[in-house]
């Protein structure tokens, strides 16, 4: 399965989280397995990114437009990587790719 997550720091008033789900649905991401958030990257506990990573099986893909997307920590960071090879799954960060399928 693949899945998408896009995230902006503030609220849906101050930012358009929609230029990111257009890049993401592009990139084969249907609409439904999207996770938005509205976010600071520097937050550890995300309630959306906590359930996407929660969701994820073997095998599966998560996508998001770029890094700072998805973390704004170099410690966070890691961390999800350490996860995607523990769970065998591909991260896809803009043009920065972990695959952890194999």
């Amino acid at each position: 399965m693949i899945y998408g997550y896009a995230r902006c720091s503030t609220n849906e008033q101050l930012q358009d989280i929609n230029r990111q789900v257009r890049e993401l649905n592009k990139q084969g991401v249907l609409y439904d397995n999207i996770y938005l958030e509205y976010e600071s990257g520097l937050k550890e506990n995300r309630a959306e990114l906590n359930r996407l990573l929660n969701g994820v099986n073997f095998g599966d893909t998560i996508i998001s437009t770029e890094v700072s997307r998805i973390t704004r920590s170099t410690k966070q960071l890691c961390e999800i990587i350490e996860f995607a090879k523990d769970k065998h799954i591909k991260l896809v960060l803009g043009n920065f790719i972990v695959d952890c399928t194999k």
